[in-house]
């Protein structure tokens, strides 16, 4: 009976996106995704956080089903480029540059993007089941935790998050903990003391994190793209773009595997869909009969890394759902979203509002089938965006990035604030520091110093409970072993003790 109840309230949440103005909004806010994808240096992050703060005014299922279609339509949109261009248009499709590339050169652009639009249509779509089914499962295990839990959880999240982030860990974590620090300015919720102000009033209110993530993510970007060179125009000749069944059928087993890493990734804090397509790419190289083709132009590599970014999406929002702990950058700006339009996400969402979970499954479902209708029916105009140079539209990024932070609270402030986190974030990247953890830090920050303050008010200051409980036991485990196996020199000693091993096995 619980079964069919919720399926008959999945059914009842789709008819109100389904009138025509609503359909409308669908259909743009999916295409400007992909737009925002295909061009090089548009992030999806970038995009949710634009469009975030445009559709304050709008009831809050239409501007969450704006912004999944924008965040679905961007990590899609990133193929086109990283095909035609070997440019990824965002960094989630980094790894379809790889084997994409490969296959436009030897004449099969038109069945690159085909296999790209099938992996990613069954990669979401997969993760829309794991959605509908683990959620309500780890909603209600969620419910069970307390502060105690939850401070792990957020500690874990930034450290596990500047772990695998790329590059040198411990740039990862000064970053997540720098946007630990950033999220501490202002008053202090308890006393109202105010950190970190220095007489000043804007300061005392903290930093929003709207306007931050749009300087973070958009100018930064337009400030990357005013640095870096002029990317060159494509051609738009393309073969035919339906995908051959046989090139789907016969990587069944790729694509399921890709499908459980892109969620898994997903699910993890702060990893992101990059991750999830590099993971499965490799899985899909070891696993694979035919190594020898991958980089090379392999339908295996472009389905791996398409259908692990995809499914990565549906798997970022899990945690959002359950615990309030985003999964990516573009599901932290959704996270944000979410709270601007009050609606609470976490352990008590099933609870308060169960009907808007069904809403999110039947916002993700309509959004992979526009999707697919527009990767089959409207490649060959689509391409015609990535004619426009990029350094022509960067002066319109900037416009809306100034519009998005002043529009939320009107706050000339805010608008410092977006310029400081612009300049602030190229500055991070030019000195290779990963952006996800700081933001990540300044998402997790609340969530983070609330339990804390509220574990302790309830032990009576004692830290035993952080440490005794078993939850915590395993997370605090956790979280030093993540620490301490990041250590250059540990690794190294890993590698080498297991390499030995491996040679002391008997055949």
């Amino acid at each position: 009976m619980q079964i069919l109840d919720s399926f008959s309230q999945f059914l009842a949440a789709f008819p109100q996106f389904l009138g025509p103005w609503q359909m409308f909004n669908i259909f743009w806010a999916m295409l400007l995704g992909i737009v925002i994808g295909a061009l090089p240096g548009l992030t999806a992050t970038m995009g949710v956080a634009l469009m975030t703060t445009l559709t304050f005014s709008m009831p809050h299922q239409q501007a969450i089903m704006v912004l999944i279609c924008i965040y679905v339509g961007a990590i899609y949109g990133g193929s086109r480029s990283a095909i035609l261009l070997n440019i990824p248009g965002t960094p989630a499709s980094a790894a379809s540059t790889l084997d994409g590339y490969p296959l436009a050169r030897q004449g099969k652009a038109g069945r690159a993007m085909g296999i790209s639009t099938s992996g990613s249509w069954l990669g979401t779509f997969f993760g829309i089941l794991c959605v509908a089914l683990l959620t309500p499962v780890l909603a209600e295990v969620a419910l069970t935790f307390q502060s105690y839990e939850f401070f792990w959880i957020a500690l874990y999240g930034i450290i596990i998050a500047g772990t695998l982030s790329g590059g040198d860990p411990l740039k990862g974590y000064i970053a997540g903990f720098f946007g630990l620090w950033i999220s501490t300015i202002g008053q202090e919720q308890y006393y109202n003391y105010a950190r970190f102000a220095y007489g000043s009033t804007d300061l005392a209110g903290g930093i929003g994190l709207l306007p931050a993530l749009v300087g973070s993510f958009g100018m930064a970007e337009v400030l990357m793209a005013m640095r870096g060179p002029a990317v060159k125009a494509v051609s738009s000749k393309l073969d035919s773009i339906i995908p051959r069944i046989r090139d789907v059928t016969r990587y069944w087993r790729t694509i399921i595997r890709s499908s459980v890493i892109g969620v898994w990734i997903g699910i993890l804090p702060g990893l992101g869909e990059d991750a999830a397509a590099w993971s499965s790419y490799a899985a899909a190289k070891r696993a694979s009969k035919e190594k020898e083709k991958f980089g090379k132009g392999s339908i295996e590599g472009l389905m791996a890394a398409e259908t692990g970014e995809a499914s990565s999406v549906p798997g970022a929002i899990i945690p959002v759902l359950t615990l309030a702990v985003p999964g990516s950058a573009p599901a932290a700006v959704l996270m944000a979203a979410m709270m601007i339009h009050d609606i609470n996400p976490g352990p008590m969402l099933m609870v308060t509002t169960p009907q808007f979970f069904y809403e999110i499954v039947a916002m993700l479902v309509i959004a992979d089938m526009v999707k697919l209708f527009y990767g089959f029916v409207l490649v060959r105009p689509l391409l015609k965006i990535l004619l426009v140079p990029r350094e022509r539209l960067m002066p319109i990024v900037f416009v809306f990035c100034v519009v998005g932070a002043y529009s939320i609270t009107s706050r000339v402030f805010d608008i410092y604030v977006m310029l400081f986190f612009g300049f602030l974030g190229f500055v991070l990247r030019e000195l290779k520091f990963p952006m996800a953890p700081m933001i990540l830090g300044l998402v997790l920050g609340d969530i983070f110093e609330q339990n804390f303050t509220r574990g302790l008010v309830i032990s009576s200051g004692s830290m035993m409970p952080f440490f005794t409980r078993p939850i915590c036991a395993v997370m605090a485990v956790l979280t030093f072993l993540t620490v301490f196996l990041s250590i250059p020199g540990v690794q190294e000693f890993g590698k080498g003790w297991l390499r030995r091993l491996i040679r002391r096995a008997p055949a």
